[in-house]
């Protein structure tokens, strides 16, 4: 059984308007390279069919974040400080409107 990723979560929901969040976060056996945490995960904000805020750590870029169109480096600390991060980024978004 150590050999299987573990979901932790998956969450999604969407407006009528198309605007919407969408996290998949799973504990996975071994670590992402360049991650050394053992999870993987992928958060995203889409409006318009557009990904407008995402944090993610894909194989070979490690844990980061997509502001618009920037792609910045994210510290992973834990899952809850990840979903906490990820959800003030989206208002910040929203906000600066």
């Amino acid at each position: 059984m150590a050999n299987k990723a573990t979901l932790i979560t998956r969450y999604r929901s969407i407006a009528a308007d198309g605007s919407g969040v969408e996290m998949v976060i799973w504990r996975v056996p071994d670590p992402v390279p360049p991650s050394g945490h053992r999870f993987k995960y992928r958060l995203v904000y889409i409006e318009a069919g557009l990904r407008v805020v995402g944090f993610d750590n894909e194989r070979g870029k490690g844990d980061h974040k997509h502001v618009g169109s920037a792609e910045l480096p994210y510290d992973f600390v834990d899952v809850d400080r990840l979903i906490d991060d990820f959800l003030q980024e989206v208002d910040r978004w929203k906000n600066a409107r």
